[in-house]
């Protein structure tokens, strides 16, 4: 039962993720985004990582896709203010998208196919064990990306001062 919900769900966000790079109207892929998100969170909760699935919903489903919303509103789309999109966009994504889906396809086939142990460690996903590696193991990687991300802010209010 729990590998049929896990299998439903991860189908929902494939669906919801392609219905939202194909969606015509902005509003209704902001939407398919959420649902997207929501799905991913399910799929950490399912896979006994709690304090990823709950920090999904927070960040992603609740923040960022508030300032999406907000900045779409602020905008005010129209059909007619849209320039045509070019063929050329479409048709590279198209073969990117291919390139990389034969790419999974030969990494995918490469792998043999095992059955699931039932030794299964319920402390794996806690949130004590996630800090535990986080700065004993990653702590180079976790304060590169906090400067990375710091460069990030610096370099928005940078270009978004009106006055050099």
């Amino acid at each position: 039962m729990e590998q049929f919900l896990f299998f439903f769900i991860a189908l929902v966000a494939v669906a919801s993720a392609v219905y939202f790079v194909f969606a015509k109207n902005p509003l209704y892929a902001i939407l398919s985004l959420i649902v997207t998100f929501f799905s991913i969170a399910a799929l950490y909760v399912l896979l006994n990582a709690q304090f990823l699935g709950i920090v999904q919903i927070i960040v992603y489903a609740g923040a960022i896709m508030v300032l999406f919303l907000y900045v779409l509103m602020m905008l005010n789309l129209n059909a007619k203010d849209e320039s045509k999109k070019h063929n050329l966009l479409k048709f590279t994504g198209i073969i990117s998208a291919g390139i990389i889906f034969v790419g999974m396809i030969g990494a995918y086939k490469g792998v043999a196919m095992t059955n699931a142990t039932t030794d299964v460690d319920s402390q794996i996903g806690l949130t004590k064990n996630l800090g535990k590696l986080l700065f004993n193991e990653y702590v180079l990687p976790f304060e590169l990306a906090s400067i990375l991300i710091l460069a990030g802010i610096v370099g928005s209010v940078l270009i978004g001062k009106k006055d050099l």
